[in-house]
């Protein structure tokens, strides 16, 4: 049984992904060992894939006015909203060689994690092709994305246990011909679930990330071991916070 690092945090978007980049590096390079990260968004944010166009994915005129920042991702993947009082960000980092080399296959291991996570609340979830986890009537409460580099694998994802679906759905834009509606919140908040709607009782922080330690322990077949970020890690994500705070990333595609 392999050992993998668990480290709980809790941090500003900018710091958040920085770390996420940091151990990416670090664990290419040899120096940062196997991790899982649980994590929390605070305030509450909203990221982007690194491919995405920021005006065509995130409603700028909300954001701005509810005062929600937004950063854009090293990973690819769609626009996201972290709730900071109701979900919970997950970061696995491995070798690349510890996973199927089919791309799909890849993240629906990883993507494991979540699935068992969310049973162990009462919620009947599955793996939806290509990085999503739903409900049984299909609705998301998950996505993933991954970021490759120096033979390691990043896949973060979010595990909505209690988001504010309706925020979720102001906070993020639709590319026309997406959905045929009009009314894009009212289709973005059909399509979407929280676990706690799912297992139809509220579902605490605490639960969320209890289930999914024991959900990526059994879908890793790993021991988990709690820890803190080495000097290396923090010196690496102190120095490239400066990329996520700057409107040049953010607008990497405008």
């Amino acid at each position: 049984m392999r050992r993998i690092r668990l480290v709980i945090d809790e941090g500003p978007p900018h710091y958040q992904m920085a770390v996420d980049e940091a151990i990416l590096l670090l664990r290419g390079a040899g120096v940062s060992p196997d991790t899982l990260r649980l994590y929390v968004f605070n305030p509450s944010s909203v990221t982007i894939g690194y491919f995405q166009s920021l005006r065509e994915s995130v409603n700028l005129s909300y954001v701005k006015e509810a005062g929600i920042p937004v950063v854009r991702r090293v990973s690819g993947g769609g626009s996201v909203y972290h709730d900071s009082c109701g979900e919970v960000t997950y970061a696995v980092i491995l070798p690349a060689g510890d996973l199927p080399s089919d791309y799909v296959e890849s993240f629906k291991l990883i993507c494991e994690g979540v699935v068992r996570a969310a049973r162990k609340l009462g919620c009947n979830a599955r793996f939806a092709p290509l990085n999503d986890v739903v409900s049984a009537d299909g609705r998301k409460f998950s996505g993933s994305a991954q970021a490759r580099r120096l033979g390691a694998v990043l896949q973060h994802g979010t595990f909505m246990y209690a988001t504010d679906v309706e925020t979720l759905a102001r906070c993020l834009s639709v590319p026309k011909g997406k959905y045929s509606e009009s009314d894009v919140v009212n289709a973005i908040m059909r399509r979407v679930t929280t676990v706690s709607a799912c297992a139809g009782r509220p579902v605490s922080r605490g639960e969320a990330i209890q289930a999914l330690r024991e959900g990526f322990a059994e879908a890793l077949d790993a021991e988990l071991v709690e820890g803190r970020y080495l000097p290396a890690e923090l010196e690496l994500a102190k120095s490239l916070a400066w990329k996520y705070r700057s409107g040049e990333w953010l607008e990497l595609r405008p």
